[in-house]
Formats: C-alpha cells, structure tokens, sequence
C-alpha cells in the first residue's frame, strides 16, 4: 500500500493577527509545521496549536525562519552556517518547551520560507539547520525538499530526513520551487493539483514548468493553509489519495516503509 504524510504551516498567527483556518484544517492533516516566533507565531499561538495538535492526532513539527517579521520570513537574508544553526535550535527548543509541557513531543522540523529555499541550494546553511537538529534530538526527522541540500547534508550526518512535495507550487528543471514572483509558480489549479500530487505519491513523478518530467520522492506534501480556498483544497486532496488507496499517516509511518 502507499503511504503519505500531509503536512501544513500553522501557527503563523501574531498577537491580534489572524493568518491561515489552522482548527479546521488541522481535521485533514497529519503533520503540522508550526511557526516559532521568527516569521510569525507567539508563544500563545504556539501553546496553542500544540494542545490542537494534540487534540487531533496530528504530529508537531518546528517550522524555523529567519528573524523577519515584517517580511514573513520570505526574504533572503545573508546569514551563516553558525547563524542558521542556532536560529535552528533556538525556534526548536521554543516549541520542545510547549510540546513537553503538552506531554508530546516534537517529531520534525521543516525550514521556514526564505532559510528553506536558501538552505536548499547552500550545502553551509543546510549543514547548519541540520546539525542542529542533530545535536538536540538525533530522532527528529528533517523535512526537506527531495534531492536538495537538506536531504544530502541529513545523510551526511546521519540525520533522519523526509522528502516533501509541493501540491501547489510548480518546480522548475533542476527540481528547486519556481520563485514566486514568476508567473506560474503557485498553481490555483485544484484538479491538476490533485492529479499531481496522486503522480508524484504513485508514479514518483512531476511535471516541470517547462513541460518536462522529473523523479521526485513524495514522503510527505505541504498544502498550504492561509488562502481562502484552503480548506476545501486539503478536503479533495485528502479525499482523493483515499480514494486512490494511499494511506494518510504521519512521516514516522512513512518512513517505515
């Protein structure tokens, strides 16, 4: 049987802001990625997401970024290999205080926006974020994009890792995601969307933006949580991977395939 993870970023709430429908889709997920006060989030919205997560079965994962508030943590910010690593175990050891708190505990962490894209491409900055989890808790799983930086620095140094897929985002011929000021980049597409994801669980293939095919590794996929279509595009996804008899489980479960 195939087996998938899905995962969302939630948390992404500050103070008086409200960002994303984080209860309701929290129902349709397994993993959450949420947001540790960097690019978004507060100890309030992370308590609270935690006993959520809690609430619903779903695992908690750390969704560390760069320390850019007003930019949602989606701009490139020069930072080094030392920088990334304890901007890493500060945010994770932030939501490691909520998760033991809850009785739970933290079982991933996924890269956040800009420090994501950045450490995909830069073998110093992935180094960094994946030492780090390392160093903490050599059982949390990195997830990161497939065949990219994170994954090859997480082998490296023995760290457990997942590939994550992108239902939404186009991904251009080197298997990196298209930047989002490009036209294109983000698909609002739902039956292609769907159809893709399907390909990428069954056939371990994606179509580029230039109309070619590349292998992809689908452990886990990220729907994002904070447009207006959100709710009912993570219901038809969920529903239709059932349909197709691929099992909905947490990346743990995945990974013991």
């Amino acid at each position: 049987m195939y087996k998938v993870d899905i995962n969302s970023d939630l948390g992404e709430s500050f103070g008086a802001y409200k960002i994303g429908m984080d209860e309701q889709i929290l129902k349709y997920i397994s993993s959450a990625n949420i947001a540790c006060g960097f690019h978004a989030g507060d100890p309030l919205n992370m308590a609270h997401i935690v006993n959520l997560c809690k609430l619903n079965d779903v695992k908690i994962g750390a969704h560390p970024g760069l320390l850019d508030l007003i930019g949602f943590g989606r701009r490139e910010i020069k930072i080094t290999k030392q920088e990334a690593k304890d901007y890493t175990k500060y945010q994770l050891g932030a939501l490691m205080g909520f998760a033991i708190a809850s009785e739970d505990k933290v079982s991933h962490v996924k890269p956040h926006g800009a420090l994501y894209n950045m450490a995909t491409k830069d073998e110093n900055l992935a180094m960094g974020i994946c030492e780090a989890i390392y160093e903490i808790d050599k059982d949390i799983i990195l997830l990161g994009l497939y065949n990219s930086k994170l994954i090859e620095c997480a082998k490296k140094i023995g760290l457990r890792y997942a590939s994550e897929v992108f239902a939404d985002r186009a991904y251009d011929k080197d298997g990196f995601l298209v930047p989002r000021n490009i036209s294109g980049s983000v698909i609002h597409d739902t039956n292609l969307v769907i159809n893709r994801v399907v390909r990428m669980v069954k056939d371990k293939v994606v179509d580029t933006i230039d109309g070619k095919q590349m292998t992809i590794q689908a452990d886990s996929i990220c729907v994002h949580g904070d447009n207006p279509n959100a709710l009912e595009f993570v219901k038809q996804i969920r529903k239709r991977l059932e349909d197709e008899n691929i099992n909905i489980c947490c990346i743990e479960e995945v990974l013991k395939k």
